[in-house]
């Protein structure tokens, strides 16, 4: 079960706030190689390494148009509206990023501006193995629709049917993208990153997976292929005061410790009756979970710590950044106006992570692993690039050119200073 830490000092933080350590330097040869495999071989390195890991052959790594479309045939109606009621929420929520600039006029005839334009062509990433994440194609697909990307392409692996999940099918389609490819890990990155026979190069490439994708993310980023933000296991904080329900409580911190093994949770609280109702609560709870001993993994790397005060358990949650908060006190919205690093934040006894996960609008690709300090989470703007302009007049050119022509000189770029002093000369 989880650590109890009572009242740790503060020279004792940071070594308390570690995330579980995830070595991948055991599978960076590995990965490697699949992905020089992949950019020299293409199409039939990744059937080989689909094979070989994934233990499905692959015939067809595009799949078909009549699949995509029979699949709406295929999943509940029940399903079938709670997505697009989703979609709907996420929709509204993400359409209301604005993109147009002011031309502002720095000096008397010196105008500059900005324009943001979409990036071209974007790969979506959506996991497919025990868990069909089709929620996250939306949490993708949806931005990158709204912000205007020209070609979206998806790659998820197939399951042992050679078939990609129906439930993915159809939010591919009911969000009008058509190039699905049943490929995963991180022969899915390189492709992406440097384009098969079959599959497209793109510029940039988005979504969470498991350790031989993120790995595969850090490689080819090096070789210049944009990827969304570092990756790193889910994780959640629950800060709580003596206001708090413990059964809404354990049930937020069971519900991130699902995810995976190396997932982490926290309760950070000030109140020492919360700290005991919230183990008797996950004693209780965790014995009904389908993936019990998943989580009670996840426990023993995670913790509950006991504060003296608010003040102190806020400026933890801002040391520790996490993914997801979820703030179960009095006083929430004071206190999340002073949480200054944190991925996405929920407000009260009644906004449960999960809502946040699949409907409430927000995004669901976050920064973990501390990332929350200067990354922020998926949204339009992850999908565009801006573009600066300036145009100056004579007069314009005139005023400024002395101090372009001063700093130019001092830098020892002369032929900087001439640019401008053969305009004035003419």
């Amino acid at each position: 079960m989880m650590q109890v830490v009572n009242l740790p000092e503060r020279t004792s933080w940071n070594d308390l706030l570690q995330r579980p350590f995830s070595n991948n330097t055991d599978i960076a040869g590995k990965v490697k190689m699949i992905v020089a495999d992949v950019k020299e071989n293409g199409d039939t390195a990744i059937r080989k390494y689909t094979s070989e890991y994934d233990g499905v052959a692959i015939e067809n790594l595009l799949v078909p148009a009549a699949e995509i479309s029979n699949a709406q045939n295929i999943i509940p109606s029940e399903l079938k509206s709670a997505i697009q009621q989703a979609a709907n929420n996420i929709t509204l929520f993400h359409e209301q990023s604005k993109f147009s600039y002011p031309v502002v006029e720095t000096m008397p005839g010196v105008k500059c501006w900005k324009r943001s334009l979409p990036i071209e062509k974007v790969g979506l990433y959506i996991p497919g193995g025990s868990a069909p994440l089709f929620s996250t194609l939306l949490m993708l697909g949806i931005p990158a629709k709204l912000a205007g990307c020209s070609e979206i392409i998806v790659c998820t692996p197939a399951g042992k049917d050679s078939k990609v999940h129906p439930a993915i099918l159809y939010t591919a389609a009911l969000l009008g993208i058509e190039n699905i490819y049943c490929i995963g890990g991180a022969q899915a990155i390189a492709a992406m990153a440097y384009g098969t026979e079959t599959i497209p190069m793109v510029y940039k490439i988005f979504g969470p997976g498991n350790r031989y994708v993120t790995t595969a993310k850090q490689l080819v980023q090096i070789e210049g292929i944009a990827i969304d933000m570092p990756a790193g296991p889910s994780e959640v904080v629950v800060l709580a005061d003596a206001t708090a329900n413990a059964k809404f409580v354990a049930a937020d911190l069971l519900s991130q410790a699902e995810h995976g093994a190396d997932s982490q949770v926290l309760l950070v609280t000030t109140s020492p009756e919360i700290v005991k109702a919230v183990q008797e609560e996950i004693a209780i709870q965790i014995n009904s979970l389908a993936r019990k001993d998943m989580i009670r993994e996840s426990l023993l790397h995670s913790k509950i710590i006991l504060l003296d005060t608010i003040e102190q358990a806020i400026e933890m949650v801002n040391e520790y950044a996490p993914e997801h908060l979820i703030v179960c006190c009095n006083n929430d919205e004071i206190i999340a106006a002073k949480i200054i690093n944190a991925g996405s934040v929920f407000l009260g006894n009644y906004s449960p992570e999960s809502v946040g996960d699949y409907a409430s609008g927000t995004n669901h690709s976050l920064p973990t692993n501390g990332y929350a300090r200067a990354y922020s989470g998926v949204n339009v703007e992850s999908f565009m690039k801006t573009i600066t302009y300036q145009k100056l007049d004579i007069p314009g050119l005139q005023k400024i050119s002395n101090t372009v022509i001063t700093m130019a000189t001092a830098e020892g770029l002369d032929a900087h200073a001439n640019a401008v002093k053969i305009r004035l000369n003419v």
